[in-house]
């Protein structure tokens, strides 16, 4: 018989100096790559605020942070994509009642190699690229010639399909029915689609900005509306003036109460949206930071 358990459990910690027997309270986070990085730094950025509480994290997608979720085996699932109404509606009928909370913004970024000539790129021709019923499959196919890239085959960089930007960029850039062509290199990872894409000539990707390096270009888009192509940047994430601009977030089981909502109130104070513009993403609300 299956036993759930809950997650948040108090661990039993001897304090050297005091001689006594101190409840810690671990606080299970797990979920989107591409939120990781900046979830690791406030776990540990907390443990100077409240060193009783420690954040446990983990990635895995946000396909694998929901699911826990929805298993009740974890308190707050990190995800770069809004949950679907399916899997809500299976959170219900495992007694899980999840709540959103917005914890910053992110420019998905289309990655190139720094050869790449590329100035910018609409979303007509990542369509082009990307979807199934697209066309351009050589880089001479959207009027590029790319030094290095000697069959002139674009490399196709994803994500795998349990990940929140997988489903984001297929959302907003392929359209609602839209497919990912086939033969896409699906990394497991936001930082290995980089690092495919700095060692390829020919590749083509797409990941969170905070991922960018100076060894890999960042294209400049332009989206369906038309217009000036638009850079992507935290001012760009901010006033959402970047087409492929999203935010981000962390579920819980309904209200966060105790240990868990002081956490999460700490993460959009000041101190914690100040370590998430250091970790290249936009914070909800304008920050001075030191």
């Amino acid at each position: 018989m299956k036993m759930k358990l809950p997650v948040s459990i108090a661990l039993c910690a001897v304090s050297l100096f005091a001689g006594v027997a101190e409840a810690r309270t671990v606080i299970q986070n797990k979920g989107s790559d591409t939120l990781v990085n900046v979830a690791q730094a406030w776990a540990e950025a907390y443990q100077k605020v409240d060193p009783k509480v420690a954040v446990a994290v983990s990635g895995g997608g946000s396909g694998t942070g929901i699911a826990a979720l929805i298993n009740g085996t974890v308190d707050i699932a990190n995800a770069s994509r809004a949950m679907k109404k399916k899997e809500i509606a299976l959170a219900e009928k495992h007694g899980q009642h999840p709540l959103q909370h917005v914890v910053g913004f992110d420019a998905l970024a289309v990655y190139v190699n720094k050869n790449n000539p590329a100035k910018s790129l609409s979303f007509e021709q990542l369509r082009d690229i990307f979807s199934r019923k697209g066309h351009a499959r050589k880089w001479s196919d959207v009027g590029l010639t790319v030094p290095g890239c000697k069959n002139d085959e674009i490399v196709v960089v994803s994500r795998q399909n349990n990940s929140g930007t997988y489903a984001y960029f297929k959302k907003a850039v392929l359209g609602k029915k839209g497919k990912y062509r086939s033969g896409t290199l699906d990394m497991h990872g936001s930082k290995d689609v980089v690092d495919l894409v700095e060692k390829t000539p020919c590749a083509i990707g797409y990941s969170g900005l905070a991922y960018a390096t100076e060894h890999v270009k960042t294209a400049c888009i332009v989206g369906d509306k038309g217009g000036d192509c638009v850079n992507p940047s935290v001012a760009t994430a901010s006033d959402h003036s970047y087409p492929i601009a999203r935010p981000l977030f962390m579920y819980t089981n309904g209200e966060a109460k105790g240990a868990i909502k002081q956490y999460l109130d700490w993460i959009l104070s000041d101190a914690g949206q100040c370590i998430i513009l250091a970790k290249g993403y936009a914070p909800m609300k304008a920050v001075s930071c030191k």
